[in-house]
């Protein structure tokens, strides 16, 4: 029944301004739309929110992520901006100049992806990934 409706991620932030600047000034987002206790944002044919919230995420796993097609350009150009990269010490999992090797995860068909992860300035943890290419 749900397959034919999109989906949507929702963040939540405990200082709507401070996330604002955040996605803004590292990210380079600005939000589509704002409505009374929540920004809107659009990526390529996806989208995401951030809610006004009390509560603090967790981080303790992929809130979110990006699927793009040259990790290290992305990679690097995020750093110029100041976004701070997660440091990933997994057993098995290779890392090398901060991106991580993951095999087989999703969503790469199977293939496995090359990914790095960042927290936004309400801690959610975010990801970015690169399908491996057979």
């Amino acid at each position: 029944m749900l397959n034919r409706f999109e989906t949507a991620t929702r963040l939540p932030a405990q200082d709507l301004d401070r996330a604002r600047r955040f996605y803004s000034e590292k990210l380079g987002l600005d939000p589509v739309e704002e409505r009374q206790g929540g920004l809107l944002y659009r990526c390529g044919d996806s989208k995401f929110a951030l809610f006004a919230s009390s509560g603090r995420a967790t981080g303790d796993h992929t809130q979110m992520a990006w699927t793009v097609d040259d990790i290290e350009a992305v990679v690097a150009a995020l750093r110029d901006r100041g976004v701070e990269f997660e440091r990933v010490e997994i057993p098995g999992l290779p890392t090398v100049n901060g991106i991580t090797e993951v095999p087989g995860n999703y969503p790469s068909a199977g293939t496995g992806e090359r990914a790095v992860w960042f927290r936004d300035s309400e801690g959610n943890l975010l990801g970015i990934g690169q399908p491996t290419r057979d």
